[in-house]
């Protein structure tokens, strides 16, 4: 059961919709995409639906993660590793609601706004959304111009250029099929995660205090920066926008029952991709408290894969470069994807990801060629990512709250609750840094 939208293709019915549909006279002859995906057997079926999630994951690993991980480790040791695993949930939650979204809708999260909200706050909406974009742009293209200074010598503006470059082509697997481009962003994210896992192994983290980094408390007011940072870089606010494009269109439903079956399936699909996420970043943190904090003065990227380098070895800080780059390389044509989807939600406009990827590599390449110390710039460009996170959450929360938009598929109460607490405590640590930057607290 199809509605066209406005850019008139083909869409699912939404929640509300798709109700008052059931039972009607759609003919129902034709297999749907669902149903042929069942003919395939249990475990192709399974393996076929799974991948929204995998995408999105990316950019929970990004080169930003990279810098607020260690700086976090290096400065804390273990302290901060429950705000990463906090963290983590509240980003299994939010993505899964992102995914809902567009299963149950046939609209992403930008095109609700669009359609529900007033106009000025959807233009505000998107002014803010395209300045944490560039935001993300910069810690994507500075993590993948780093990692290709650590591994080949290469100056930070040209390497920035290589970047760019590389990012173009694995968007260009989007016109061979959605399915070629998840497969490319979840290996790239596989060689984080492995690059990750070898160094704590061979780091050999204490148990005891890992497991009292689980307990949560801070130090002083650089421990709560640094912790607004890490939640800023794994609740992204561009991909809580994605998520629901990803999903959108990409098996359509064709009743109740095939919604709840995709969804059954995309919970999947986001516990396994946020696990591996959570999983990567948590190894960074461990890392960098087992090696540098109280022995090794880290600081910077640079000065964190010398230090793997001394006291690992060569293969370690290889692995670790090695991990940047495909951090760098995945999450920068993640963000491109993720602008397309924002700037066409919110203004049902678009412009050719060539043209938006030259116009978004302006800051990044500006920093590059600057001078700036790129490693300080990750940090802060994860803290203007914090700052976007509640304009994604608050519209998220409402409109999976609402019958009438989501139809059978809204949010039970509790649901509704707990995405409501992650946004006021997103908020809280917001206003937090605002006041400590303003010399207030």
């Amino acid at each position: 059961m199809y509605r066209t939208g406005g850019e008139g293709r083909p869409r699912p019915l939404n929640g509300a919709q798709r109700e008052a549909k059931i039972g009607g006279t759609t003919s129902l002859l034709e297999p749907s995409p669902l149903e042929r995906l069942r003919a395939r057997g249990r475990i192709r079926q399974t393996v076929a639906l799974l991948g929204p999630a995998f995408v999105a994951a990316v950019a929970y690993v990004d080169p930003g993660n990279f810098a607020t991980n260690i700086s976090a480790g290096a400065d804390y040791g273990f302290l901060l590793l429950w705000v990463i695993v906090a963290a983590n949930l509240m980003a299994m939650l939010v993505q899964y609601l992102s995914a809902k979204v567009g299963i149950a809708t046939g609209r992403n999260l930008p095109e609700l706004c669009r359609e529900h909200l007033p106009r000025p706050v959807v233009w505000f909406l998107w002014i803010q959304a395209e300045l944490v974009a560039m935001a993300t742009d910069l810690a994507e293209f500075i993590g993948g111009a780093l990692a290709l200074h650590l591994l080949f010598g290469m100056p930070l503006f040209p390497a920035a250029l290589v970047t760019a470059a590389v990012a173009f082509v694995i968007l260009a697997l989007q016109t061979r099929g959605y399915r070629r481009f998840e497969l490319a962003i979840a290996s790239l994210l596989g060689i984080v995660l492995v690059g990750f896992l070898y160094e704590m192994f061979a780091s050999g983290p204490s148990t005891s205090a890992v497991a009292e980094g689980l307990v949560p408390s801070f130090e002083d007011a650089e421990s709560v920066l640094l912790a607004t940072g890490i939640l800023g870089a794994t609740v992204m606010p561009h991909v809580i926008y994605l998520h629901s494009a990803l999903t959108q269109d990409r098996v359509p439903a064709r009743d109740e029952h095939e919604v709840r079956e995709l969804l059954r399936f995309e919970r999947i699909d986001v516990v396994i991709a946020m696990s591996l996420a959570g999983a990567a970043n948590a190894a960074m943190l461990i890392v960098a408290a087992t090696l540098f904090h109280g022995q090794l003065d880290v600081g910077t990227i640079e000065e964190a894969h010398a230090g793997f380098g001394t006291l690992l070895g060569g293969g370690a800080a290889l692995a670790f470069a090695v991990a940047l780059m495909a951090s760098g390389f995945s999450s920068s044509s993640v963000g491109t994807y993720a602008g397309q989807v924002v700037m066409q939600g919110f203004l049902r406009r678009s412009l050719p990801l060539t043209l938006r990827r030259l116009v978004t590599m302006v800051p990044p390449l500006a920093v590059s060629g600057a001078g700036f110390d790129p490693t300080r710039a990750l940090v802060i460009s994860q803290v203007v990512l914090s700052f976007g996170i509640p304009f994604a959450l608050v519209p998220l929360v409402f409109f999976t709250a609402r019958r009438r938009v989501m139809g059978r598929f809204a949010n039970a109460p509790l649901t509704t609750a707990a995405a409501a607490a992650i946004a006021l405590l997103v908020s809280a640590l917001n206003i937090f840094l605002l006041a400590r930057t303003l010399g207030v607290a």
